[in-house]
């Protein structure tokens, strides 16, 4: 049987790099997976690749910033599947790199609603259903630009580090509940999101330099940040509870440093 044989799953975000790996895996264990995304036409080749692997999946295209629709795909995952036992709320907006005086309020107002407000309303629709059903799990995606400053924009940051924080401050609210609520902090992976950056490398001829930051002198793939999100999502990690986790190769345990001549 798969590590989540017989439970209900929602995954935002699923349309591609990380929710979409993540969706798949979920799925291949057993999971009956509700995908969301704004982004309709690639939410149906999420839908598509888990269908044509021998998954069960409703795509459902929706504004995760949106309490209206994030009623409503909660209410779709019971009424599809039966109940809820997993929600990854993944969907996130980079917000891109203007200079920070040169932001406006509109744009931190999106970042925010987005990448915040947007597991927050998660938790606030999933909660009460996993904790009727005796418990669950609830998985966010922060960053580790959310750790330290460096790795991203000022509002995508800010935005992350306030998802770590409500891993934390909800973990707690859920108290007695049997519901677990945890962040992911990538580092840099090769997604949607990032894709520009690792294009230019490539067009410059530097992408071996990419991720030089870290140990392990590479960036990552979507498929080891579904392997932590399903491992949180799993009962494997049934005592892990407020908690985030840095999946970076190594890049947040430092701080930064010039390499020593040599």
């Amino acid at each position: 049987m798969g590590r989540l044989a017989g439970k209900v799953a929602i995954v935002t975000g699923a349309a591609s790099g990380i929710g979409r790996a993540s969706a798949l895996a979920f799925a291949r264990e057993g999971a009956n997976v509700v995908a969301v995304d704004r982004d309709a036409l690639a939410l149906g080749e999420t839908a598509m690749a888990i269908g044509e692997a021998g998954g069960n999946v409703l795509a459902h295209p929706a504004d995760v910033g949106d309490e209206d629709e994030v009623r409503r795909y909660v209410a779709l995952a019971q009424e599809t599947f039966g109940g809820l036992d997993i929600v990854y709320a993944n969907a996130g907006v980079s917000g891109g790199l203007t200079p920070l005086l040169e932001q406006t309020a509109e744009l931190w107002t999106e970042v925010l609603r987005v990448n915040l407000i947007g597991p927050f309303l998660a938790i606030k629709h999933a909660a009460p259903v996993m904790a009727a059903r005796a418990g669950g799990s609830i998985v966010l995606t922060a960053s580790v630009a959310g750790l330290r400053a460096s790795a991203g924009g000022s509002a995508y940051a800010s935005s992350k580090a306030g998802v770590i924080s409500l891993a934390q401050t909800a973990a707690h609210a859920l108290t007695g509940t049997g519901v677990r609520v945890n962040a992911i902090c990538p580092g840099l992976i090769e997604t949607g999101m990032t894709k520009p950056m690792f294009d230019h490398a490539r067009a410059k001829g530097t992408d071996g330099k990419i991720g030089q930051l870290n140990p392990l002198k590479r960036a990552g793939v979507p498929e080891e940040i579904a392997a932590m999100a399903l491992f949180l999502a799993s009962d494997e990690s049934s005592y892990v509870n407020g908690q985030a986790f840095a999946v970076d190769g190594g890049l947040s345990s430092s701080h930064p440093f010039t390499q020593p001549w040599r």
